[in-house]
């Protein structure tokens, strides 16, 4: 073996890279539980008009005007998606198939979007993309040690 291959590399801040070992566990935990937390706002605007949203009639008369009827039917799967589908994200629980289900949505969402360009304040696809990714990194990894999932034993 040359000096230049190691089998991990070696921290430059020995202290850090044992810093990193003890987290590294909690890593999959971080990247579920904030993808869940974040979707939940986005469904409370769908279905209850907080934080700014339109609530379902109002999210079921864009959704209708962009080609997605019945609008009523869409903004109430989309709201129990992110909101119930967060949350259950959130804890681990069926954590696999509701990865899923966001990353199939986030595809829909990014074809909705990509009109607008990549920035997301601009409406762009940006946001879609990386929230898919995130579902996809949790459907890959599953709810982990420390979920629901893992608790009853069920992993799917």
């Amino acid at each position: 073996m040359s000096s230049l291959e190691h089998t991990k590399p070696r921290p430059i801040i020995p202290a850090l890279g044992n810093l990193w070992a003890a987290l590294e566990p909690l890593s999959p935990v971080i990247v579920r539980v904030t993808t869940g937390l974040l979707l939940v706002p986005h469904g409370a605007q769908k279905l209850f008009g907080a934080f700014g949203g339109y609530g379902l009639e109002g999210t079921a008369g864009w959704l209708e005007s962009i080609g997605f009827a019945p609008g009523f039917l869409f903004a109430l799967l989309i709201g129990l998606l992110e909101f119930v589908g967060g949350l259950m994200l959130t804890v681990g629980l069926l954590t696999r198939p509701v990865a899923a289900a966001v990353i199939a949505f986030m595809a829909v969402a990014v074809t909705i979007h990509l009109p607008n360009g990549y920035a997301w304040n601009n409406a762009g696809f940006e946001m879609p993309v990386f929230w898919g990714l995130m579902a996809l990194s949790v459907l890959i990894r599953g709810g982990g040690k420390y979920s629901i999932d893992h608790k009853i034993g069920i992993e799917f």
